[in-house]
């Protein structure tokens, strides 16, 4: 009862605050500011979050893209069982990239404190040892060969500017951050920066708002329609999660319906290359809303939160991580169901790989963030509890990716004999996939290849063979002049045993073809 009671009175603290207030109320700036929170309850809390996301995305790991442009039936069995999650920290530890990648932010925090620089973060994932795919890929690619955030992570820079990268990475901020969303966006900024952009970038503010908010309210209808005022009105991505609000409201009991609805208004993929024209969707926005939809239909119920989240397909595996860690938090470790828990059950102790943080040490050390960041914001801890000076959420700046860059031609490419490649198109740009590739047990080197346009060099790109240095695309220009361009490639050197792999060319044009 005592936690209804808190819900309610956050709930209406938030409305009346965001509202400027009333005459009762002698204005926003006489309203409570203040919440305490023993520090069992904050910690329980922190625990929810990161075993939430780590059963969410063992849950939805063996249907990970599998379902693209359509969703799971609900006849369809989903496994669980005690010791799943430990059984696949061993068998498929690349599974949980968006974990470790959110521990590697934690690693550096640790270390060198929330303020560290933007370099210290980015160097951490840029030399560590996993793959990386999408915005992270092509952002560690620029920052080793040179390149500064938030350079690393803007559109021009990276074509996957708009993937869901930092969405699935983005906990970390809101954890440590309880009732204090603006100060998950400002962590955000920094870190998010390095390899998303515009709705990207979006995608991760309003994942730490909700973790922000779930510490304060026991209410996730309010957890999710409060984050969104982080994120600015004109923004694509608010347009889309106020839409699955919307529709939730329409369609209470069908959560079928509301995916529906999303399908015929943002499915499609218009800027991430292997997206474009495909049924394959990492695009933030959708993704995003799954998480609210799994979030909204399941209604505190943490099972049916992650089984929404995951049968809603495309990136099965990190929406119902997120959907599982806010709620989660919401609920606290105690709170999710044993049936949930047990699946476990020994994994708690196992370092996730390519990090030397377990389940448990994160638990610790993220509880001891969050502490950190309570008095640096304006609170305070004693002996038994906290008080959070709570925040009212505000929009971050409007940004947005790919300005008047549409799909309008797939295009393959002729490859020469001696390894190089052209092809003509007419538009305002276009994206040239593909790979530098060796044989066999040949040593990884790092190819070289030039970029005409028109007769004219461009530039000249070191191509690693390495796949975890590699550049995901070849080539890309999205401000050409519109009209009919020539583009030419030509490798230096290849070498016995080395060559260019041409994969296929996304051409863009400043307007839709959509009809």
């Amino acid at each position: 009862m005592q936690k209804l009671f808190w819900g309610f009175l956050i709930a209406v603290f938030f409305n009346l605050a965001c509202s400027g207030g009333d005459e009762r109320s002698g204005g926003p700036n006489k309203l409570p500011a203040d919440i305490q929170m023993d520090k069992a309850v904050l910690k329980d809390k922190i625990k929810g979050g990161w075993a939430g996301q780590t059963i969410g995305v063992t849950y939805g790991g063996p249907t990970e893209f599998q379902y693209k442009g359509t969703f799971i039936q609900d006849y369809q069995p989903l496994d669980w069982y005690p010791g799943y999650v430990k059984k696949t920290m061993i068998d498929v530890p690349g599974l949980y990239d968006d974990i470790y990648m959110d521990l590697t932010f934690v690693d550096v925090i640790e270390r060198m404190g929330v303020d560290a620089p933007v370099d210290s973060f980015a160097s951490a994932f840029a030399h560590a040892d996993y793959k990386l795919w999408h915005a992270n890929q092509a952002a560690r690619y620029n920052i080793l060969h040179g390149m500064k955030a938030p350079e690393t992570g803007h559109w021009m820079n990276n074509p996957h500017a708009d993937d869901i990268d930092y969405q699935i990475e983005a906990d970390y901020a809101g954890l440590m951050h309880p009732g204090m969303p603006n100060a998950a966006s400002k962590l955000s900024d920094k870190i998010g920066h390095i390899m998303c952009y515009g709705d990207g970038w979006y995608g991760g503010v309003y994942v730490g708002a909700m973790y922000s908010l779930a510490f304060v309210s026991d209410d996730i209808h309010f957890v999710v329609s409060e984050a969104l005022k982080t994120i600015p009105a004109g923004s694509k991505f608010h347009q889309v999660i106020t839409d699955v609000i919307n529709w939730h409201d329409q369609y209470p009991r069908d959560w079928h319906q509301s995916w529906f609805e999303l399908q015929k208004k943002w499915s499609d993929d218009l800027h991430c290359p292997g997206g474009v024209f495909q049924a394959f969707d990492i695009d933030a926005t959708i993704n995003s809303a799954y998480v609210v939809m799994g979030l909204l239909y399941g209604n505190g119920d943490f099972g049916k939160t992650l089984d929404i989240a995951t049968r809603a397909g495309q990136d099965s595996d990190c929406n119902p991580s997120t959907a599982g860690g806010i709620l989660g938090t919401l609920l606290g470790y105690e709170k999710i169901p044993a049936k949930w828990r047990e699946g476990l059950a020994g994994a708690e102790e196992v370092d996730f790989k390519y990090t030397t943080m377990s389940l448990n040490k994160v638990y610790e050390t993220s509880f001891k963030h969050a502490l950190e960041m309570i008095q640096k914001n304006g609170g305070a801890v004693t002996e038994s509890n906290v008080t959070i000076k709570l925040q009212r959420p505000e929009a971050v700046r409007l940004e947005q990716s790919f300005d008047l860059l549409y799909p309008v031609a797939h295009l393959s490419v002729d490859q020469d004999s001696l390894g190089g490649a052209s092809f003509e198109f007419e538009g305002t740009g276009f994206v040239l996939s593909g790979a530098a590739l060796k044989e066999g047990k040949l040593l990884d080197k790092i190819l070289e290849a030039t970029l005409f346009i028109d007769g004219k060099e461009v530039e000249t790109v070191a191509f690693p063979t390495d796949f975890t240095r590699r550049r995901l695309e070849l080539f890309w220009n999205y401000k050409l002049a519109m009209g009919k361009h020539e583009v030419k490639i030509v490798p230096k050197n290849l070498g016995a045993g080395y060559r260019f792999k041409y994969t296929n060319c996304v051409v863009y044009n400043n307007q839709s073809n959509r009809r």
